[in-house]
């Protein structure tokens, strides 16, 4: 299905297909899947509106360059595929798509850290400095049930504004990037905050918060400590690792 696959799409929607691969093995590797249920989606370069996103009943562990689906924003495949999607999977990527067209990658999770602090009531706290990068740029999103209804998608594209982040109450995380690699770091640091967070508050002792005026410069301390390239920075040596690992995610 490889050579089957590549020889019908670009070399810079191939490029893509192999980091996409790459961040579902990643998010596997790092124990945030959840089954078949998440998913992560970019954006085709070239001026169609295509999204790729994984083949509903693969684990991520699973997931190849091949093997994702191309679709449009009516969920209508564009390249033949044997794969499914997930309908609830389709509702909020290609809401987030259509209406940022600065965001190339999609991110969502249902880790147990995630979802806990999603249920809290006062959210994401300034705790740590890794919670400060997405406390910085966050968006809270309502639970509305299981995301299958399209009327949703204008209160979840409100709710997320300009950030890079959103908590979706009592459900999950999601991230959003330019690039796959960013969208990637913005994960992981929403993901070890909120495990710090649940960790924190298991001692039982009064947390300190970090001062205001630091939080507002945080931003740009990030672009500085990462010399402008974001998720790029660690990126390569990302792939590197899953070479080492099981470099099939090319396939």
């Amino acid at each position: 299905m490889n050579d089957t696959v590549r020889s019908q799409v670009s070399a810079e929607e191939w490029a893509v297909r192999v980091d996409l691969a790459a961040c579902y093995r990643l998010i596997a590797m790092y124990g945030w899947d959840d089954l078949v249920f998440t998913h992560i989606s970019a954006r085709v370069p070239g001026p169609d509106e295509h999204f790729l996103i994984n083949a509903y009943g693969m684990l991520f562990e699973e997931m190849t360059a091949s093997s994702l689906v191309k679709v449009d924003l009516a969920g209508e495949k564009v390249l033949d595929s044997p794969h499914p999607v997930n309908p609830a999977g389709f509702v909020i990527h290609s809401a987030v798509h259509e209406a940022r067209p600065d965001v190339g990658c999609v991110l969502h999770t249902h880790t147990k850290a995630g979802v806990a602090v999603s249920a809290q009531a006062d959210g994401l706290l300034p705790i740590s400095q890794i919670s400060l990068f997405p406390y910085a740029s966050l968006g809270y999103h309502d639970y509305e049930g299981v995301a299958l209804n399209d009327d949703e998608k204008p209160r979840l594209v409100a709710d997320l504004g300009n950030n890079n982040a959103l908590i979706l109450r009592n459900h999950g995380l999601l991230t959003t990037g330019a690039t796959i690699a960013d969208a990637f770091l913005n994960m992981y640091a929403l993901e070890t905050a909120c495990q710090t967070q649940i960790m924190a508050q298991s001692s039982g002792g009064k947390l300190v918060l970090v001062p205001q005026p630091i939080v507002d410069g945080i931003l740009a301390q990030a672009e500085l400590v990462t010399k402008g390239l974001m998720g790029q920075l660690a990126w390569p040596g990302l792939l590197r690792k899953l070479d080492r690992h099981d470099p099939s995610y090319r396939d």
